[in-house]
């Protein structure tokens, strides 16, 4: 099988409401992008450390996941591994398996982190036992769509210009924010 250079990964728990919002949003995606060459659309769930097989070969990750960054509920920020600083402790019991940060530093070290890695964390309304998104997640769901799916062709659209000895340096994105600090949900 063709690894496809850019990755969509979802990652949380859709059994806890707002903590699954990275898988609602991947396979929502997933149809729009079901039948394009360069992306790949995977919901990881809390399988987290299936993250290091999925990585490998990749240009482009980006990860889609619920966060707790101290936002208003809804708030969705772009960030890369270098921008966050990670709160948890070593004592907090995770749904996940694994750290994200300390997945991504395992990866770099193996030689498996692609040159590009993107999270868009989402700060929760609600992490409790339900099949749903909160009212606030639901509503906004749309505006994270376009924001995944803008990044997204943004990447394809500076690999085609790339490819013509073309060049975009630097962002301007809003979205981009540095020094963020971050707790898995």
């Amino acid at each position: 099988m063709t690894v496809r250079p850019i990755v969509l990964i979802g990652l949380g728990n859709s059994l806890l409401g707002d903590e699954g919002i990275g898988v609602s949003l991947v396979q929502a995606l997933s149809a729009e992008f079901a039948h394009h060459s360069d992306v790949e659309c995977i919901d990881l769930g809390i399988a987290g450390m299936a993250l290091l097989h999925i990585l490998d070969g990749r240009r482009k990750v980006v990860l889609l996941d619920c966060a707790l960054m101290g936002e208003q509920p809804g708030a969705c920020r772009r960030f890369t591994p270098k921008d966050v600083r990670d709160i948890s402790t070593s004592s907090r019991c995770s749904l996940h398996d694994g750290n994200l940060l300390d997945l991504l530093a395992l990866a770099g070290e193996i030689g498996g982190l692609p040159p590009e890695v993107v999270i868009f964390g989402i700060q929760p309304e609600s992490i409790n036992a339900s099949l749903t998104l909160s009212p606030t997640l639901q509503h906004k769901f749309d505006e994270y769509m376009t924001k995944v799916r803008n990044e997204v062709r943004r990447t394809m659209v500076s690999t085609a210009a790339a490819n013509d000895d073309l060049s975009c340096e630097g962002s301007d994105n809003p979205m981009n924010r540095n020094d963020v600090t971050a707790q898995p949900c």
